[in-house]
This record gives C-alpha cells, structure tokens and sequence, in this order.
C-alpha cells in the first residue's frame, strides 16, 4: 500500500512515497529508505514494501527532486545503462553534504506531517550512493535517528576527504549496521577498516558485516550483473533484526 506526497524543501518540493502494510491501522514506526544511484523504481517500491511489511510506515523520498519528479529510469532500462547513467552521475553530484543537511530537516518535518507515522525514534536505510547519507543524518539528528543501516555502500571513508561521513560518527546516537560487498571497489577494505575504527572510537553500537562473494549493488534487482540473491535475502534478515530491536 502507498501513497505519493509533497514535501516542501528549502530547495523545492519533494515527491516522496509513503508505504505502509495493507493491513495497516494506525500510526507505524518510522523508517526512511533511501534509494541507491538509480532513484525511485519498481525494485525499491518492492523493497519498501517488504520492509513496511514487517510492521513500519516507510518514506521512500526522491532523492533527485531538484532535477527531475517521478521514477526517472525509465521501464524495461537499467540505471547502468549507458545513456542513462550519466544524468544520475549528474544528479548524484548536487547532493553535497549541505543540500543533504536541507533535506534531512524536510524528510524529518514530512514524518511529522503524516498521519501514518508514529511519534517515536526513526530507522534510515540507505543503498550505495546513500549508505553515507545515513551516518550523516544520523550524526546531525541524534535526537530523532535511532537506527542507521546501510548496504552494498560507497565511499564511507576516503582518506584525507574532509566531506567524508567517516568524520561526522561522533555525534551519533543509534545503533548502526553495515552490509558490506566482498571485494567491493567502491568500498575497499582500507575504508571498511577505517569506518570500523571511527565508530569504536566514537563509542558508537555499531555491527558490520562483510557479505562473502557478493558484489557492489547485491540487492538491486534490476541490474543483473550484480544482483545476488543470498547476499540480498541476508540483508532483509540483518535489516529486519535491526528494526526490530530497536524500533
């Protein structure tokens, strides 16, 4: 079951989708699930609803909304096709850590907003490009940010990146969880290594995983060189865990 809102911004307007069990009846915990590179599409329309299914009203936002409204691949492509994936690239790139920041307080203020979220702490799950999205949001909304997970994630701790979200760990509240790809080369065992120490440090409850054979992009379905289905049936397990204990 979904809907589709608007939620005002300080950059425009977001579309965003709210997915809730069919059976649903009253107010739900809240989880933000934010899409890899790709945006909103029928694989993670099928992702919202599977985690929403377990109990949770999901906010599923259009990342891109400053440069285009609605699923943006088109049906029957792939986001790494070739003459698609250079405007995500594009896309992608207006995301800095401020615009982030604007949108965090926009998704937070379109929680409040809807009648099908409850009042209480809120998971944030992010795919590759957004895995970093999570520790940043949780580091600058301790207060309402209570899980954070991520998988198959993109450069969470370049050395010597200022804008890296490995620096910001320290503020953060929640319990995290990270599932890592074997091998990934947009997430090296330099940077898994690095992020696992930052979190320590920081004395944060954090778990992470590495996922043994499986490639960058294991839950995207519709990429068919990478998916991985035991690597993405895992994910929902680990995912639905987290939740649980902590929503």
């Amino acid at each position: 079951m979904s809907r589709v809102i608007d939620i005002p911004a300080a950059d425009g307007t977001i579309d965003a989708h709210i997915v809730t069990p069919a059976d649903a009846d009253g107010p739900l915990p809240a989880v933000i699930l934010l899409t890899d590179i790709g945006a909103v599409r029928p694989c993670y329309l099928e992702k919202a609803q599977r985690i929403a299914d377990n109990g949770y009203a999901v906010l599923m936002p259009n990342i891109y909304y400053r440069d285009a409204a609605g699923i943006i691949v088109p049906e029957g492509k792939s986001f790494r096709d070739p003459d698609i994936r250079p405007s995500l690239v594009e896309y992608a790139g207006h995301l800095t850590p401020e615009a982030q920041s604007r949108d965090f307080t926009a998704w937070l203020n379109g929680i409040d907003a809807a009648p099908e979220f409850a009042d209480g702490g809120i998971a944030v799950v992010g795919y590759c490009l957004t895995g970093g999205f999570t520790l940043r949001m949780a580091a600058e909304h301790p207060e309402r940010i209570i899980a954070a997970a991520g998988f198959h994630s993109a450069n969470l701790a370049k050395a010597d990146d200022d804008n890296s979200p490995v620096q910001v760990v320290g503020n953060i509240q929640a319990r995290v969880y990270f599932g890592h790809a074997d091998k990934d080369e947009l997430l090296p065992a330099d940077q898994i290594a690095r992020l696992d120490e930052a979190l320590a440090n920081a004395g944060v409850h954090f778990t992470t995983e590495l996922y043994k054979g499986a490639p960058h992009g294991y839950t995207a379905k519709d990429a068919t060189c990478s998916y991985h289905p035991e690597a993405d049936e895992l994910h929902y397990k680990r995912l639905a865990t987290l939740l649980e204990e902590t929503l």
